[in-house]
């Protein structure tokens, strides 16, 4: 038998009751260990890039002194240090410009965020189990707006996925877990992860190079040539930043409406 219609709707209006009066409390509750995770991976790499950077230069003599055994390092050390959250990229891939150049820095940090992004793929899958699904599952906005960057095939989905990739400002480890948490199969992930953060790696690593010529006393260069290749990075990040978030929010808003 068919329920009255009246009781259709109240149904559907506790529903949405529920989906609105849900708090931050009961969600984290309700990700069990993936709100731990999300707490730490937002807080953990700003603090590891603080000390990265603070000794740069004698972690970088030592990369340089073992030249391969040191590159193999670099690149174990990127994938598991960015892949749960320890380290951030940018802070990593400025250290394999530092040490090793732009030749060799910028396919070693590449390597090691493709790493990474398995790493961390794996890791949030583990710790979400499906319950970050479940919650958007019961939420018709939530759903929506994945729907919107994720329900539309495999190019659409990469493109998405390389666009989120793309902004200077998007935090890796908790890109990951997000994307991860909510379905975003892994071979899309890990090729949008390689596609989108290349161009953003690759600065990085020139930055990185750039910086450790500046602090060279054997090379002279003018000060405005130094501050002008530091600003001009910035602007190209910019850029960046603009062009990705623009992106990502044509195509979403298209798709939601």
């Amino acid at each position: 038998m068919h329920e009255p219609k009246e009781q259709q709707e109240s149904v559907q209006i506790e529903s949405n009751e529920t989906e609105e009066t849900m708090g931050l409390g009961e969600v984290f509750r309700r990700l069990g260990p993936a709100g731990y995770l999300a707490i730490a991976w937002a807080a953990v790499p700003a603090l590891g890039g603080f000390l990265l950077l603070a000794n740069i230069g004698s972690i970088s003599e030592w990369l340089q002194a073992n030249q391969g055994l040191g590159l193999v390092l670099y690149v174990t050390i990127f994938l598991m240090s960015a892949g749960f959250g320890l380290l951030p990229t940018y802070a990593q891939a400025l250290l394999g410009g530092w040490a090793f150049g732009l030749v060799l820095g910028f396919p070693a940090a590449l390597a090691g965020i493709t790493g990474a992004a398995i790493v961390g793929y794996i890791t949030s899958r583990l710790a979400s189990n499906d319950r970050a699904e479940r919650l958007i599952a019961e939420n018709t906005k939530a759903q929506a707006v994945r729907d919107a960057l994720i329900g539309h095939g495999f190019w659409k989905t990469l493109g998405i996925v390389t666009l989120l990739r793309v902004p200077p400002n998007s935090p890796f480890a908790i890109t990951n877990l997000v994307m991860a948490s909510t379905g975003v199969s892994k071979r899309i992930f890990i090729i949008g992860t390689a596609v989108g953060m290349a161009p953003r790696t690759a600065i990085a690593v020139w930055l990185g190079m750039q910086l450790q010529e500046s602090f060279d006393e054997s090379i002279h260069k003018p000060m405005w040539l130094k501050i002008g290749g530091i600003v001009s990075v910035v602007v190209v990040f910019g850029v960046l930043y603009v062009i990705g978030n623009r992106a990502v929010q044509r195509v979403t808003q298209t798709d939601a409406s």
